[in-house]
């Protein structure tokens, strides 16, 4: 299987990428600075690195690259500075979800393509029922307003709700959302749940980094589980934590 993976040179993009290999996929990253990479990846044939900025590709471009991938999964998320967050794009993920989307719909494959999104579990599903505090709901209008960041990833989560959607003819499409991202050497034991057990904001939960790449990478490489989560927006956290 090939699976084009975008946010490959991020924390937990790495991640996705190194389990991928691990369960024998041929992987293909776009980065903008390729030597940020593990030289692993460099020596390895089952990697092609394609060195671009993936917002300047044009259609065709993208196109090309999208053809013949089973799967898409993006890791992209917001540098945490001044200019990761208030800088443009600020809509980075959502304007990445819609044009990778766009050229895999526009190739007219016979098969559909799994689409894995990296989001957060400060974004509420809005197919579901997800209560949550009114502090917590003055909080999140707060991030909203002063973090760009935030409301890029309720966007990017939204297009593939109400756009893709859960009977589209070329596109299939989980997004994943982490609690508190940490980093640990090896998979553990970890849970997934349709919606968070606990306060994102008030007390939040712990899963590391290995572990969400090692969930999305198995969504895409086992069809059952991808038929359980799919169209959903699971949450994942850490046993351990």
């Amino acid at each position: 299987m090939k699976t084009l993976v975008v946010g490959a040179s991020g924390a937990t993009g790495k991640q996705l990428v190194e389990q991928l290999l691990i369960q024998k996929h041929d992987v293909l990253v776009i980065v903008r600075s390729p030597e940020v990479l593990p030289k692993s990846w460099k020596n390895n044939n089952n990697v092609q690195i394609i060195k671009a900025s993936l917002l300047d590709l044009n259609d065709t471009e993208m196109r090309d690259i999208v053809n013949g991938c089973q799967a898409v999964a993006s890791c992209l998320g917001h540098n945490m500075n001044w200019k990761g967050i208030y800088g443009q794009p600020t809509r980075l993920v959502t304007g990445a979800t819609q044009r990778l989307c766009d050229a895999i719909k526009s190739n007219n494959q016979q098969h559909t393509t799994k689409y894995v999104l990296m989001n957060t579990t400060g974004n509420r599903n809005r197919d579901l029922s997800e209560p949550i505090s009114f502090s917590q709901k003055c909080v999140i209008g707060l991030l909203r307003l002063l973090l760009p960041p935030h409301v890029d990833n309720e966007k990017a989560a939204d297009y593939l709700r109400t756009q893709i959607g859960q009977k589209n003819d070329f596109i299939e499409w989980v997004a994943v959302r982490p609690d508190g991202l940490i980093n640990e050497d090896e998979v553990t034991d970890y849970e997934t749940h349709a919606s968070p057990k606990r306060s994102a904001i008030f007390n939040a939960g712990k899963v590391s980094r290995i572990n969400v790449g090692h969930f999305m990478a198995s969504l895409i490489n086992q069809d059952d589980l991808w038929t359980k989560w799919k169209g959903q927006m699971p949450v994942i956290y850490s046993k351990s934590h």
